[in-house]
């Protein structure tokens, strides 16, 4: 199929607009109204615009309050629409949409609406254009596809179809029955594809502000788009777009996404689609932090109270390795290096994540067909040329290969003898806490979903004692790889800290799992662990009926704690390094959670913790 977008999903100017399709690889674009009245050029400049970007301008949109109106009304829609038909020539588009009319002058009558539509595709017919129909959410009397389907078939021209809009089917709770059924391909005028996260509210209110594309949200597009697949369809899928985030967001970053999205749903709907995931991404390898010159002293203290050491130094860069348990922490210090960039925007912070891959080849090639930014690492003689991709904010993914035999430290790093390995008991990476701005909390988990095939759970509120951090988590097909990611609209809550702290989106947040957190909290010792106050425990013993001896050890190592069916779950946490904290778990039995209802307690000590601070 082709794909399109309306310049209504991206921000920016109308030639913005365009560029930044273009630029994606979108072969069509839809031209709303509004970019081109407020455009101070004229249709033959975009005309010609477009031409030189390659791009099809696939319709004119949208044409309101057409069909079944009274007179004067009438006369004027007709005098309207020829106006339309001039400026269409002058576009070079063959297409009109016009949307089920919302108007109060509305006459109840189909056979109207499909009289008036007869009377438009006739004269659409002299000039050389089709008319596509389509019915709007809340149109007054036509808000069903199937009605607007019936007014089609009725009035029976062939320069009138339908135009099937998956927002405005699955809003109203439509079936694909009719359109497997009933519609012939000849009378799909286009298709337009839009998700939606699952809410009940206004459903004028839902379009306007909350559609996403396709993959981000919760409507069943990928059926909608395989029942066009089955049909034989093979014309254009165009995303008709209204969201705040998209609207505050740079016009190029958000057409990679849509086009990504398209990517996503031909993958799904191919004939490979039912082949089941059994290569990708099985683990994180290592964790690289951006440091200055000089090192970080708070850092690096935090982590030698965690039991962390520099077990190697790189055999020609300034990066040495600090290792622990299946722990690795590479420590980049070297001035000419994506880190140091970094650095000099974020600061002390995680720049990369090296993840293991079982077919390296074919996660790098996927992210080079995902649009995604590719490089190549800089080695020296004899070293790891180690491929990467651009991942979240201005942070890497490096990818692997996990049927190597030989680590990568082996070969790029040496062992420094003369320091001894020591450790507290920290023996993996459980999950790394991503926080992004909120405009591209979409972007951030379709990034994984799409391009690294993670799974992505629903959105969880966690309660924030300066308002609502919105969590939803990408976990790897083998459960290996966890990601939480985080964001808020408010202005003070944590995650919003920390993007002001660090210039932007980029891990918060690394949990490492343990075998005895009793022992290793102590190792750790509450100069550098997150005090929790005494109420929490008093309602932890209520719910619990913690065993009393265990529940002062857990007070005075600040541990929390939760259970269910499936085990116990024993964590605590840091206090922050540049914005970044750790977090010490225990998992017991098969408890596979994260401790969210101990989310608020601990979002409440980070702020109590950094109004401390402030004042002093």
């Amino acid at each position: 199929m082709k794909s399109s977008i309306a310049t209504v999903s991206i921000s920016g100017t109308l030639p913005e607009k365009l560029h930044a399709a273009a630029a994606a690889g979108f072969q069509g674009i839809e031209i709303f109204e509004n970019d081109l009245i407020q455009f101070e050029g004229s249709a033959t400049d975009i005309r010609d615009m477009a031409k030189d970007l390659n791009l099809e301008i696939v319709a004119l949109q949208p044409f309101r309050d057409f069909e079944a109106m009274p007179e004067p009304f009438r006369s004027q829609n007709f005098y309207r629409a020829r106006k339309k038909f001039e400026l269409m020539h002058q576009l070079g588009t063959k297409k009109l949409l016009i949307c089920s009319s919302v108007s109060p002058h509305l006459i109840n009558d189909p056979n109207r609406a499909s009289a008036d539509l007869y009377e438009l595709a006739d004269i659409a017919k002299q000039e050389g254009f089709n008319i596509g129909y389509e019915a709007l959410a809340w149109g007054r009397y036509t808000a069903d596809y199937g009605d607007a389907w019936n007014i089609v078939k009725h009035a029976d021209h062939p320069n009138l179809g339908i135009v099937l809009d998956s927002f405005h089917m699955f809003a109203r709770g439509n079936t694909l029955d009719i359109l497997r059924k009933e519609i012939p391909l000849d009378k799909i005028a286009l298709v337009q594809v839009a998700d939606a996260p699952a809410l009940q509210m206004e459903v004028l209110h839902y379009s306007r502000h909350y559609r996403c594309f396709p993959g981000q949200g919760d409507l069943p597009v990928k059926e909608f788009v395989q029942c066009l697949r089955d049909k034989g369809y093979n014309d254009y899928l165009s995303h008709e777009i209204f969201n705040d985030e998209f609207r505050s967001s740079p016009a190029a970053e958000k057409a990679i996404d849509g086009i990504r999205s398209l990517i996503w749903l031909d993958e799904k709907t191919s004939k490979q689609a039912t082949k089941e995931v059994d290569e990708g991404i099985t683990d994180v390898e290592f964790i690289e932090f951006a440091l200055p010159k000089n090192s970080d002293k708070n850092l690096l203290e935090l982590l030698n109270a965690m039991g962390f050491s520099e077990t190697h130094i790189h055999r020609s860069k300034n990066v040495t390795l600090m290792r622990q348990g299946n722990i690795n922490l590479v420590m980049n210090r070297e001035p000419s290096s994506q880190a140091h960039e970094h650095f000099e925007t974020h600061g002390t912070s995680v720049c990369a994540l090296a993840m293991k891959t079982n077919n390296l080849k074919r996660t790098f090639e996927r992210a080079k067909h995902y649009h995604c930014q590719c490089f190549m690492n800089q080695a020296g003689p004899g070293e790891l040329n180690i491929p990467a991709i651009k991942a979240i904010g201005d942070s890497l993914i490096y990818l692997l290969d996990d049927q190597s035999k030989v680590s990568f430290f082996d070969v790029d790093f040496k062992p420094l003898m003369d320091q001894p390995y020591t450790g507290i008991g920290l023996s993996n990476i459980d999950h790394i806490g991503q926080t992004v701005a909120h405009t591209d909390f979409l972007s951030a988990a379709f990034f994984y979903k799409s391009l690294l095939e993670f799974d992505i759970t629903p959105n969880q509120d966690l309660a924030d004692v300066n308002g609502l951090v919105v969590s939803r988590l990408a976990v790897s097909n083998n459960m290996k790889v966890r990601i939480p990611l985080n964001m808020t609209s408010t202005s003070s809550a944590s995650s919003r800290r920390f993007l002001d702290k660090t210039k932007g989106s980029g891990v918060q947040q690394i949990a490492f799992s343990c075998e005895d957190i009793f022992s290793t909290a102590a190792a750790i010792g509450n100069k550098f662990l997150l005090p929790i106050p005494d109420n929490y425990y008093l309602d932890l013993d209520a719910r619990f009926a913690i065993d009393p001896d265990q529940l002062i050890l857990m007070q005075q190592s600040n541990i929390m704690y939760d259970r269910n069916s499936d085990g116990e779950f024993f964590h605590c946490y840091t206090r922050e390094s540049n914005g970044v904290f750790f977090e010490i778990l225990q998992r017991v039995g098969h408890y596979q959670q994260y401790g969210e209802p101990n989310a608020h307690i601990r979002l409440a000590a980070q702020s109590r913790l950094h109004q401390k601070t402030l004042l002093k």
